[in-house]
């Protein structure tokens, strides 16, 4: 049946795409994604597709609306060359950020640009670590959402780690920080934090023991870096003597001067997964990338033959 399956990618993370296709066993899909100097983009699929189970691979990172606009002309390409069911593989879904309406007079754009898939032709969703899970009921068409939990605590379990806890920047990521903390085996805390005015965060205390022990601090993304770097600052200024810090996330957005602070930090390590390509001028010596294509690829064979997806973290 592995015939039937085709992968097709963007130029938004097609290094990720081609280890899905080799773990699959299967090659990359071949299709002509161009420019006109008006800046219009082309889709050309050069295979045969028709009544194929086709997967497109695409993150919306920068450039985020370019790698949007390949993602839904090569969908509707697709579904033109009539391919029996399109998936849409997002491993980063940036617009998982926008999930309610906080301010009048705004968008919802997480459910605007689920909208928006569909009606290019996706079937299926198939993505990873949304910032705000409600967002999955966004789509209308089935959508599976993967963890890179197990990865990341595979990472941290390899360094052999003594005496550490898992700690949440606030209250409200306790859970997420949870899950990890689960996994580890390992005792949960978090910086308790208070919002004294619209523009002002008070930092109150630290809630459970952190005191000489190797902190593991966990998120779904890092872009600025601001909120990690805040949250290591908070422990300095309540005089909370940790050992070291180490930080997993699943996206590694990395803008602006990210890179920069995190070298100048006090964190041991920060690891993060391909979900968006890194580049040169993103790496250092600090920085680990851990790849999510078995991940992707496991999902992709079990969504084409039918079987659970949930299984997969079981």
């Amino acid at each position: 049946m592995r015939d039937e399956i085709k992968v097709f990618t963007g130029n938004g993370n097609a290094g990720l795409a081609r280890e899905i296709c080799d773990h699959l066993g299967i090659p990359l899909g071949r299709a002509e994604v161009q420019r006109f100097a008006n800046e219009n983009i082309f889709v050309q699929i050069e295979e045969n597709v028709r009544e194929r189970d086709v997967f497109v691979v695409q993150p919306l990172s920068s450039p985020v609306s370019e790698n949007l606009v390949e993602l839904l002309i090569m969908m509707d390409a697709l579904k033109s060359a009539s391919a029996r069911r399109i998936t849409a593989v997002v491993p980063y879904y940036s617009y998982a950020r926008s999930d309610k309406k906080d301010k009048p007079r705004i968008s919802i754009a997480g459910r605007l640009i689920a909208d928006l898939m569909v009606t290019a032709g996706a079937n299926r969703i198939l993505t990873m670590t949304l910032h705000s899970e409600q967002v999955q009921g966004f789509f209308r068409c089935q959508a599976d959402h993967l963890s890179a939990t197990p990865i990341l605590c595979e990472h941290f379990r390899s360094l052999n780690l003594e005496n550490c806890v898992a700690l949440a920047t606030d209250a409200g990521s306790a859970r997420r920080a949870g899950s990890y903390a689960t996994r580890l085996n390992i005792p949960l805390a978090f910086i308790d934090k208070r919002r004294v005015s619209d523009s002002k965060v008070e930092v109150r205390a630290v809630v459970g023991d952190v005191t000489g022990k190797t902190i593991l601090l966990f998120d779904d993304e890092i872009a600025t870096g601001g909120s990690l770097l805040e949250a290591v600052a908070s422990l300095e200024k309540l005089g909370v003597g940790f050992k070291d810090i180490y930080v997993g996330a699943t996206h590694g957005v990395l803008t602006k001067d990210a890179v920069p602070r995190i070298a100048d930090s006090r964190i041991a390590q920060v690891v993060v997964t391909n979900t968006i390509p890194l580049p040169a001028e993103k790496c250092c010596p600090k920085i680990v990338q851990l790849s999510v294509a078995p991940l992707f690829g496991e999902a992709i064979r079990r969504i084409h033959t039918g079987e659970s997806v949930s299984e997969i973290f079981e």
